[in-house]
């Protein structure tokens, strides 16, 4: 197991949104639905389009470069071009703050 880092306000993630962070030269992404944090790679795998600028249903995010589509709880594809799965991370709220496990 890692250990949790805070990355940022937990202000910055309404319901239903997402947004980007830098994280130790690594860009990650979160995303509040129905109120549980999901942290993933803000890094497509497809051609390395920022994440957090797609669209997010549910927890599906679709790539608004070129329409991949993740889930962000697994990371795994549901529909290409994409082939490779986006990493995801354990997340949590404290004191305000996202945390993320790395």
């Amino acid at each position: 197991m890692g250990e949790f880092i805070t990355i940022g306000p937990a202000s910055e993630v309404d319901d239903g949104s997402m947004a980007g962070f830098e994280v130790e030269g690594a860009k990650i992404a979160v995303a509040r639905i129905e109120g549980a944090l999901y942290a993933f790679s803000d890094v497509c795998t497809h051609q390395g389009c920022p994440l957090a600028e797609g669209d997010l249903d549910g927890t599906e995010l679709e790539c608004a470069c070129h329409g991949s589509v993740f889930d962000v709880k697994t990371g795994e594809v549901r529909e290409g071009p994409a082939t490779e799965p986006i990493e995801v991370y354990p997340a949590h709220e404290v004191d305000g703050q996202i945390q993320i496990e790395v």
